[in-house]
């Protein structure tokens, strides 16, 4: 098997429907078409030998570094010879409106030497539907032409007068290269001709492209230290947005292992509705709101169902319910890290704590933009649902597959959820059962406080009446405003979670240490590492908070993305890349740092006493 590059070493670009990995070797090396959550066109991160990829890098020994252009999300890779200096630049199209400029999804790579004299080696090996069948690639008058002889095809055409050696569904071309010239190669999806490049008008896009993200980016609130972490962790975040649909994805990637060789490797390619939440709530805390409103519409979408069915955790980026997990079990995996999955199973779990996530962000949301009477009708009923099931054992927030059981981060999320709907309904004067709903936020809060909460660790725990299990979740007691930052059982909660999960050093998170369903361990979570740092901010341990909120800034890649996971003992990136969480994390730490209140749905406001 091939040498594969570590997760941390790939860059993300996109266009506000699809995204794509692209390593410091110059390899695309995950790209699926034409939406986020399509089969892939290129997957060599998931087998290097089957998966496919689009390789442009000097055809001989380089050094490489790689950067995005100020401001955006196009990304700049520069290989360095001992004759030369080429950069390629890659992007995806986006208009000045947000959305692609074309109903064929582009990937589009210029290609400059910026010194001296460079032979560059172009690899093309098309993989249509996760690699499971064949690709026959022609080449034609402009370029070439892919496809599976089924449904799908992509065409590659370049300004340089290429050489193609095509065999077995694959593409190769020596370019060489002297200073001052400039090549453009653009991927085209679905189109059945190949044009000549300059019809794409490559130039003009990378123009456009570039403009949209750098005002997009001016528009961020944050003024604080970590100005250049905060930028780049909204623009991951908005790389992972779907413009037609509002819906927001987890992570672009699937089968990213939690440990490498392990079995944790799962589909983020959805939309979650509380990492949605997460996301938008973290997008208004730095001045963004119209994805809040993009969000808002997928969600009414969404829950136009029956009133008596819960509301599911995730869903496709069309709004679609059944998300079948299978294996793809031709596909060798990261490092061998096998299942390959696509779907997941954990669609059809109840999570009571994804409506306290909505009913929060809605009432972020509601600060800045009118509640609506429809607006109004999506929302209520969710409220009404948590006040009648909330005693229901669930999976809660990790998706555990060892059953349901009375997590206390779910009835806390529910307790949210009655809550925010309580206070919307105060603020608008909407019709609502408020009076049952403030009876019902009573009860939650006295079982939580009776069954969740641990003398002897002195701690909230992770389920009810068991003492000696503590999860990361229970930060959420201060997060999200349960209770107040100074009170001794929050302050006790932190001092546990940091006492207890964390690795030896003290300064990365695990998210629990109890059985969880699964075989295999994994890593510490990046989201639970900053909800400790935010945490010990909140209770008045700076010094502690400052630590390791450094440690968690030199985690980031050379690009400052996230992975989901590190491992605690190499530092190495694990889990899906980039990861929606972690980056939402960041930026909540950071706007805390800066002694701005976080607008994560708690802002140490205290529904009851």
């Amino acid at each position: 098997m091939p040498d594969q590059p570590p997760i941390s070493s790939y860059g993300l670009i996109g266009d506000l429907r699809t995204a794509a990995l692209v390593g410091l070797h110059g390899g695309v090396d995950w790209c699926c078409l034409p939406r986020f959550d399509s089969p892939s066109i290129f997957a060599a991160i998931l087998d290097p030998d089957r998966g496919g990829s689009w390789v442009i890098q000097p055809d001989e020994a380089y050094t490489t570094r790689q950067r995005y252009l100020p401001s955006t999300n196009i990304l700049e890779t520069t290989f360095r010879t001992e004759d030369g200096e080429v950069r390629v630049v890659d992007f995806m199209p986006v208009g000045f409106d947000g959305k692609p400029p074309s109903r064929h999804p582009e990937l589009h790579r210029q290609v400059t030497c910026t010194g001296g004299k460079v032979r560059l080696r172009i690899d093309f090996m098309a993989r249509f539907d996760y690699a499971a069948g064949e690709t026959r690639i022609e080449e034609l008058r402009h370029g070439l032409f892919a496809t599976d002889r089924r449904e799908e095809v992509a065409t590659l055409s370049g300004t340089a007068p290429f050489e193609w050696n095509v065999s077995n569904g694959r593409a190769v071309a020596l370019l060489p290269v002297k200073e001052g010239d400039t090549h453009w190669l653009v991927l085209r999806y679905d189109d059945d001709d190949v044009h000549p490049v300059d019809r794409y008008d490559s130039a003009r896009k990378l123009e456009v492209t570039a403009a949209y993200w750098r005002v997009w980016a001016s528009q961020l609130r944050y003024t604080g230290p970590y100005h250049t972490h905060v930028e780049r962790s909204a623009l991951a975040l908005k790389l992972l947005t779907d413009g037609e649909s509002g819906g927001i994805i987890a992570a672009p990637t699937t089968s990213l292992p939690e440990v490498l060789g392990g079995v944790r490797n799962w589909d983020y390619r959805f939309v979650w509705l509380r990492d949605a939440a997460f996301t938008l709530a973290a997008l208004e805390g730095v001045g963004h709101h119209e994805e809040a409103d993009h969000f808002m519409r997928f969600l009414k979408r969404v829950c136009r169902h029956e009133s008596d069915q819960h509301l599911q955790i995730m869903y496709g980026l069309d709004g679609r319910r059944e998300l079948t997990e299978r294996s793809l079990d031709h596909l060798s995996g990261y490092f061998g890290s096998r299942p390959v999955r696509v779907g997941n199973a954990a669609a059809g779990q109840l999570q009571l704590d994804v409506y306290g996530d909505v009913m929060a962000t809605a009432e972020i949301w509601r600060r800045y933009h009118e509640m609506t009477d429809g607006t109004w009708r999506v929302l209520r009923p969710l409220v009404d649902w948590v006040s009648r099931n909330w005693r229901l054992p669930d999976s809660s927030i990790w998706e555990m597959r060892s059953g349901a059981r009375h997590y206390v981060y779910s009835k806390l999320m529910s307790w949210v959820a009655l809550d925010r709907g309580i206070r919307m309904a105060e603020a608008m004067g909407g019709d609502g059962d408020a009076r049952r709903w403030r009876t019902e936020r009573g009860l939650v809060r006295e079982e939580i406080l009776s069954h969740g909460w641990s003398e002897p660790k002195q701690s909230f725990v992770q389920v009810y009446d068991d003492p000696d299990t503590l999860d990361a979740a229970a930060l959420a007691v201060g997060l999200r405003g349960f209770l107040p930052w100074d009170d001794p059982r929050t302050i006790g909660t932190v001092r546990a979670v940091a006492r207890e999960l964390t690795t030896g050093d003290g300064e990365l998170v695990v998210r629990y240490r109890s059985p969880d369903g699964l075989s295999g361990e994994e890593g510490a979570f990046s989201i639970c590492t900053f909800w400790l740092a935010e945490s010990l901010l909140r209770i008045g341990d700076r010094k502690g908070a400052e630590r390791i909120f450094r440690r968690m800034m030199n985690q980031a890649n050379h690009l400052g993305l996230y992975s989901e996971e590190i491992d605690p003992s190499t530092g190495v990136a694990l889990g899906n890349f980039p990861q929606a969480f972690t980056h939402v994390a960041l930026i909540n730490c950071a706007v805390a740092m800066m002694g701005v209140p976080t607008t994560n749905g708690g802002e140490d406001e205290v529904g009851e006493t």
